[in-house]
Parts: structure tokens; C-alpha cells; sequence
């Protein structure tokens, strides 16, 4: 008999999560009956207090708002991606009982835009300043945008993205968030900023044919920003996509399972979003 294995997300709030539900199908179609994923409401105080009380079972936690960068000071080792960005969404256990930081968020936004077309973007927005838009910073760095545009609320914001900026190669260029309409006509935009916060853009926005737009949100779906970029014939990529194509490389990280049963997840998550 296999010995129980453990893998769960982590954040505050995390009730809403629908990570339970893409992993546990994968587990499922993997025949990893042995494998059980579950979610801990932490914030970034009790999070080492928490990976510390974890016994050899456990493979791995995903990590969301707002541990990403505790998390990455708890890694002995971390990846590339998850240095340069400052942030780690993703702790896989290894043999020694130490954990491995990564940052799927980046790989996994890279995929999502290459998909949707933004294969070699010329121009690139990002809107917000959170640790999602250092994710973004990375696949700009990936896609060889050599210079990004970046429109936040506090200027402060993008001063402490400058550091993940220069580890990735990548030129900022801040604008004001009164200016964010005007940034939209980029290749490629991303936003990164809560629910309600961009909602405004939707009737200011002048979109060009050919922009790929990714909303970070996926509830409530569609956004009025995503809605107006629809209605403009842009693809546009939600929040469900990214949380579903970060996944796929958690999972093959805690189970070391390749490829991840990406029809399984990907059908149990949008059965799940669907049914709410």
C-alpha cells in the first residue's frame, strides 16, 4: 500500500480557491489514489510556523495573495524565475526534507499569452504593481519585449518592481494611472489590478486590432474590461486560464508525474467556475 502523500494551497482568503479542484482531478486521471490536496487559510506570520508543523507526506504547497515573497524566503533553493521576480507561488519538498521555491505564475502566463498570440509582442502594458506583475515582467523578459510599460495606482508601486525588472533584463517605463487608457493600444496587456479597479477602462479604452488582453480576474467573469475587448474581436485570456496553466507545473513538480493530465484539470476547473 502506497503511503499517504499531501499537497494543499495557501493564502488569506483562500475559501474561494479553486486550486482543490484542479489538482484533485489530476490526481484522479493520474490514478495517484494515495494523493490528497487541501487548502490552509495563513497569512504571511503563520506561514512558517505552518511549513515548519508539515511531516514527509507533504510534496508541496501552492501559494497565493499574500505569501508569495514569505514563501520565497523560506526556500533553501529557488529557481531563476522565482529569484528574479522576488516572489514564489509554488514550495515542492524534496528528499531532504528542505523546499524548493518556484514561480509557475511566470511560466505559466508565458504559456497563456503565446497561446492566445502574443507570440513576439513589440509593446507591452502592465497594469498594477502586485506580485502577479512581476510574473508579467518575466514572460515580457521571455517574449523578448525588450521594454515594458507599467501603470499603477502608487508610484511607489513601481519603484519596488524595479529590482525584479533589472534582475530580468527588462526596461520600465511608469505611467500614471490617469494615462492607463491611453496604454491599452499596446501588443499585448496585462492586468494585474483587483476586481472593480480597472472597470472604468472598458468605455475609456481605444483597442487596437491584434491586442491580446489577460485579466487576471476570474470572478466575476467577464470583467467590463475583458467584455470590451471581446466586443472588439481581441483575444483575451482570463485569470481561470492562468490559474489552470500555473497547475499543470505544480503538479508535475509534487508528483513528478510528466505531463500532467492537462484535460482532466482543465475540465474540472471550468465544470467548477461554471457550477458557482
Amino acid at each position: 500500500m502506497q503511503r499517504p502523500r499531501r499537497a494543499a494551497v495557501c493564502g488569506k482568503p483562500i475559501a474561494h480557491s479553486l486550486s482543490p479542484v484542479i489538482h484533485t482531478a489530476g490526481f484522479q486521471a493520474a490514478g495517484l489514489t494515495n494523493w490528497r490536496y487541501t487548502s490552509f487559510e495563513v497569512d504571511e506570520l503563520g506561514l512558517p510556523e505552518l511549513v515548519d508543523s508539515l511531516g514527509p507526506e507533504w510534496a508541496g504547497l501552492s501559494l497565493t495573495m499574500p505569501l508569495k515573497e514569505t514563501a520565497l524566503r523560506l526556500a533553501a533553493e529557488a529557481s531563476p524565475l522565482a529569484v528574479a521576480t522576488g516572489a514564489a507561488n509554488t514550495l515542492v519538498r524534496r528528499e531532504d526534507g528542505s523546499w524548493y521555491a518556484d514561480n509557475t505564475d511566470a511560466t505559466g502566463m508565458i504559456r497563456v499569452l503565446r497561446e492566445a498570440g502574443a507570440v513576439a509582442p513589440r509593446s507591452l502594458t502592465v497594469l498594477g504593481g502586485g506580485g502577479t506583475a512581476r510574473a508579467a515582467l518575466a514572460a515580457a523578459a521571455s517574449l523578448g519585449v525588450p521594454e515594458v510599460a507599467v501603470v499603477t495606482r502608487r508610484s511607489s508601486a513601481q519603484l519596488e518592481l524595479a529590482p525584479a525588472a533589472e534582475a530580468l533584463g527588462v526596461r520600465l517605463v511608469g505611467r500614471a494611472w490617469e494615462d492607463a487608457a491611453a496604454a491599452l493600444t499596446a501588443d499585448a496587456v496585462i492586468s494585474t489590478v483587483p476586481k472593480g479597479a480597472a472597470d472604468h477602462l472598458a468605455i475609456e479604452a481605444e483597442w487596437r486590432p491584434g491586442t491580446v488582453l489577460f485579466d487576471a480576474i476570474y470572478d466575476p467573469w467577464p470583467t467590463p474590461l475583458a467584455a470590451s475587448a471581446v466586443a472588439r474581436g481581441l483575444a483575451v485570456i482570463s485569470g481561470l486560464d492562468l490559474l489552470l496553466a500555473q497547475a499543470y507545473s505544480q503538479f508535475t513538480q509534487f508528483t513528478k508525474v510528466s505531463p500532467a493530465p492537462e484535460t482532466a484539470m482543465r475540465e474540472a476547473l471550468f465544470t467548477a467556475a461554471a457550477a458557482r
